[in-house]
């Protein structure tokens, strides 16, 4: 069995893709995924970005502190189960990040509403700055979400940002896109392969 540590931040469109890759590369490899959190606010605080960017980061602090609540109170395993209920709401059903999606994404999948709370204050934010760290100290702070670590035996971790890809692989594509991605990113000295984007991400 193959772990691999996936570090997310729900306001991100392109890691929920690859996140939902993740679980169908699960179901036809021996993989098994552990979901953590990145920020992608942390990520851009002293970067010089454009406004609009900033006002767009401004309301995804909330979700990746609710997060870090959650863990903290309920053990690792509510966050894969809590991003996929704020992920839903965000991506899918366009319901915002506000306390309204946080509240109903904790109310399904059984958490209590008080952990959206945490979304409005500072007080889980160090332990957000240190799984961010965690997420990026092996790639650098030149890239975004999501972030992959794969643990081979005997080896040091093959760690990457991406793969930035749409729609969402499925079936066979999903094992034969993780197959090629493992050979390229456990490559020695292998760092970029990138294209432009000629399409938006398709997040169903």
């Amino acid at each position: 069995m193959t772990d691999v540590d996936l570090y997310v931040d729900p306001a991100c469109p392109w890691a929920w893709i690859t996140s939902r890759w993740l679980l169908e590369v699960e179901q036809i490899r021996d993989v098994r995924v552990a979901f953590h959190v990145m920020s992608l606010a942390v990520l851009n605080e002293d970067k010089d970005i454009s406004q609009e960017y900033r006002r767009l980061l401004a309301d995804a602090w909330g979700p990746v502190r609710v997060l870090i609540a959650a863990e903290a109170a309920h053990g690792p395993e509510v966050v894969r189960l809590l991003y996929r209920a704020m992920g839903t709401r965000i991506h899918i059903d366009k319901a915002g990040r506000g306390r309204d999606m946080i509240l109903a994404a904790l109310g399904e999948v059984g958490l209590p509403a008080a952990l959206a709370d945490a979304a409005e204050t500072t007080e889980h934010d160090e332990a957000l700055r240190r799984s961010h760290k965690t997420g990026m100290d092996p790639v650098g702070y030149e890239v975004g979400t999501p972030v992959i670590h794969v643990h081979v035996a005997g080896r040091d971790p093959i760690a990457f940002f991406g793969p930035v890809v749409t729609p969402i692989p499925r079936g066979a594509a999903a094992g034969q896109l993780w197959d090629g991605v493992l050979a390229v990113a456990g490559t020695d000295g292998f760092f970029e392969l990138k294209r432009t984007r000629t399409r938006g991400p398709v997040v169903t």
